[in-house]
């Protein structure tokens, strides 16, 4: 929207004025005055000046009103009165007055500025709703109400911040839903085919999976105090750019001496649900739809060792590289080392030369060592099916050489930002639609696309 610079002015002008004068009365009195009272009732002020102004563009009425309209349902409607209605914005509750229609056979009324604003009366409107559902993804919905009334300087109920942030994230959900069929259809498929569009030269996926505690909905299971946990599928799409040593953190510093080359994830896109393997492969495939990993020149999955993982990623793309990753298995060996060697000097001159052996893409030397190890080491059993598993995973030394990210820190990041910092807080307990909400909004913000999912929001349909 376009606004006159000079008009603002003006108006700048008169709020120091009255500014002013609250300084003047208050300096009279003998109290204190610093910027930060300065500030807080400056921001008073202009969140009252905005909320009457709201509450006048929302009943201004031009044009005399129609005696008759067209009603959604495709009957008529008669022109009733000028009837008020309330709605919470960014400046507070705010009670305008717009013309209002009734006489329709289906019974429902209809006001046309709520639907030309897109305002549901008694509801939060879009511009609010996204700053809720923020601090909803950001904070428990208790902190959230707190955290609001800091910056808002009105009170917004944790009922409301809940009930914003589920809405935004039963839409991320219907919008991954329709992505995963629309990717199950041929004609959608080709007509990608026909749409030319950018093709990544390499792009990363990652998959992995977090606990997340679920309230017990069985009379007996809350008797019982059971707690079912279920597995928080998390994926992510992503690019990479080299670090150059100037712009390296400590830890990659310390890396750097091994490694050579950082590399950093970029333009990360994260997913999630709390789904079987199979219903998540789907969701898995559409979102890489979107992202065009099926045409990416460079496809490569960087994750940990688990089966189901695996599995998906060569029923949907058997063609992209596959990496075990490193610390993972580096971990594997530490493990192996700790219980097979009380020593500590034999621990670690096996480790360090194992480590080397698997750092070098000598997965077969590394078994072997493994192996030896495996009659009187439970650690090393294990190790040794781990490693002939995913053998052809742990070609580290040629993933290296072709610059490819050989770390899932990337996704193991995504479950710490969704998973561990909002879901699992202290004393969190969820039902499942309501963590899958919660998380796939989240995922939204921390993918970059916060503005789309609340656009998405602003054109719900309204509950006349």
């Amino acid at each position: 929207m376009d606004y006159s610079i000079d008009t603002l002015d003006d108006i700048a002008k008169q709020v120091a004025a009255v500014m002013q004068n609250a300084m003047e009365k208050q300096k009279e009195s003998n109290q204190p005055i610093n910027i930060r009272g300065i500030e807080t009732t400056m921001r008073k002020m202009l969140r009252q000046i905005g909320a009457e102004a709201l509450e006048q563009v929302l009943s201004s009425s031009p044009e005399p009103p129609a005696l008759t309209i067209a009603c959604p349902c495709g009957g008529k409607l008669k022109y009733q009165r000028r009837r008020s209605a309330k709605v919470i914005s960014v400046f507070g509750r705010v009670t305008y007055e717009r013309d209002y229609y009734a006489g329709c056979q289906c019974g429902k009324g209809y006001a046309p500025v709520d639907e030309r604003y897109g305002l549901q009366p008694g509801k939060v409107t879009a511009g609010l709703a996204a700053l809720v559902g923020l601090a909803g993804v950001e904070f428990s919905f208790e902190h959230s109400q707190e955290w609001l009334q800091t910056f808002l300087l009105f009170e917004v109920s944790e009922n409301t911040v809940r009930a914003e942030t589920e809405t935004l994230g039963a839409l991320a959900l219907a919008g991954d839903l329709a992505q995963s069929q629309s990717s199950q259809n041929e004609a959608y498929l080709q007509e990608r085919l026909r749409d030319v569009v950018a093709v990544p030269p390499r792009l990363y996926g990652s998959i992995d999976a977090a606990k997340v505690r679920i309230e017990p909905r069985k009379q007996a299971e809350k008797q019982e105090k059971n707690e079912a946990w279920r597995d928080m599928k998390v994926g992510c799409w992503y690019e990479t750019e080299e670090v150059s040593p100037k712009r390296c953190s400590t830890r990659e510093r310390a890396k750097q001496e091994r490694d050579a080359v950082i590399y950093r994830a970029k333009n990360i896109r994260y997913y999630c649900d709390i789904a079987e393997a199979s219903e998540f492969g789907k969701l898995m495939w559409g979102q890489g739809c979107r992202e065009q990993a099926d045409w990416a020149r460079e496809l490569i999955f960087v994750c940990d060792g688990a089966t189901w993982i695996w599995k998906l990623v060569e029923q949907y793309y058997p063609q992209a590289v596959q990496i075990v990753d490193w610390y993972h298995a580096e971990e594997r060996l530490e493990r192996v080392a700790q219980e097979a060697f009380p020593n500590r000097a034999m621990r670690e001159a096996w480790l360090k030369e194992t480590q080397s052996s698997l750092w070098e893409g000598q997965v077969a030397e590394v078994i072997q060592r493994c192996d030896r190890l495996a009659p009187k080491c439970a650690e090393a059993q294990h190790a040794v099916t781990y490693f002939t598993h995913n053998e052809s995973r742990m070609h580290y030394d040629k993933f290296r050489a072709a610059g490819y990210l050989i770390g899932s820190g990337t996704v193991e990041s995504g479950c710490k930002q969704i998973v561990t910092e909002r879901l699992k807080r202290s004393g969190a307990q969820w039902l499942v639609a309501g963590a899958v909400q919660t998380a796939k909004a989240r995922a939204v913000w921390l993918s970059g696309r916060w503005e789309a999912l609340c656009a998405r929001r602003d054109t719900l349909p309204l509950a006349i």
